[in-house]
């Protein structure tokens, strides 16, 4: 545990080598789903997870704010205490927007980001995606698949498969392929944070601060994501990134597509010979 801002924030670190930070997904969610797959990049570096304020290991009270702006200031306090002078930062989802934010506002505190899966850096684009989603879980297959749990005797016979496939069946319109969640590990999100962090961002809209970025950067996207492929390429576009498109995968590359994601952010990020 590592107390910044006045509250205490769950960190683990894994390999040796130059620093990444990584920043999950959520908003209110914790880095555990997204192990194993990333602890494989620990090779020839050191990566730093820390769960965010209110969500996972690092719970708040309700009186504690938890806005997208106390996020960035928890991260930049958390270099401070790593000792770190710039930040290489790898964001999957809703921690691709958080890495983006900290960098528009600390521009000069960060050396590299890679961004998987990156969440919509508007307001009009984070609705195009809840439409997208919402569309995917209505699919005649995901519907009969959660009809088929529910009619059994799975919940009474044998809970844990039960909480187990019911979960696997709430993420499935992230998936290409929503059998391929069965190969997520399970999370949970903190509504309250969650609804906070979108609040806070009521109205944003990043683009033209990100063409003001000069920093090297990596944006990672399934063909199959309901944040749309466009959307993306336009965050990569917009900072001038390399863009890497994974034919086989939904927002989660890092599942659907493991060995492509490692091999892509293994080149990208820096590394110990």
């Amino acid at each position: 545990m590592v107390a910044v801002n006045g509250i205490q924030l769950f960190t683990r670190v894994m390999g040796e080598g130059p620093t990444t930070v990584v920043l999950h997904g959520g908003p209110g969610a914790h880095h555990d789903y997204l192990l194993p797959q990333y602890d494989a990049l620990a090779k020839g570096r050191t990566l730093r997870y820390f769960d965010q304020r209110g969500g996972g290991r690092s719970p708040v009270s309700r009186d504690v704010p938890v806005g997208w702006r106390h996020h960035v200031a928890d991260l930049d306090a958390l270099r401070a205490t790593w000792g770190l002078e710039r930040l290489t930062l790898l964001g999957y989802s809703w921690g691709a927007l958080l890495a983006l934010l900290y960098a528009t506002r600390h521009p000069t505190r960060v050396e590299r980001l890679a961004l998987v899966s990156p969440a919509a850096t508007s307001l009009a684009g984070r609705a195009t995606f809840e439409a997208r989603f919402a569309e995917r879980m209505r699919a005649p297959d995901v519907v009969a698949a959660r009809r088929a749990v529910q009619a059994s005797n799975l919940r009474v016979r044998d809970p844990e498969a039960y909480r187990k496939q019911t979960f696997e069946l709430a993420v499935a319109g992230y998936f290409r392929d929503f059998t391929m969640a069965r190969n997520l590990t399970p999370f949970r999100i903190t509504a309250r944070t969650q609804n906070e962090v979108w609040e806070s961002l009521d109205g944003f809209d990043l683009r033209e601060q990100l063409r003001a970025l000069t920093v090297p950067a990596l944006v990672v996207h399934g063909a199959h994501d309901p944040v749309p492929l466009a959307t993306a390429r336009e965050t990569a576009d917009l900072l001038g990134a390399r863009f890497e498109s994974f034919d086989q995968s939904g927002h989660v590359p890092h599942v659907e597509e493991f060995e492509h994601f490692r091999a892509v952010l293994d080149e990208f990020l820096p590394a110990s010979a």
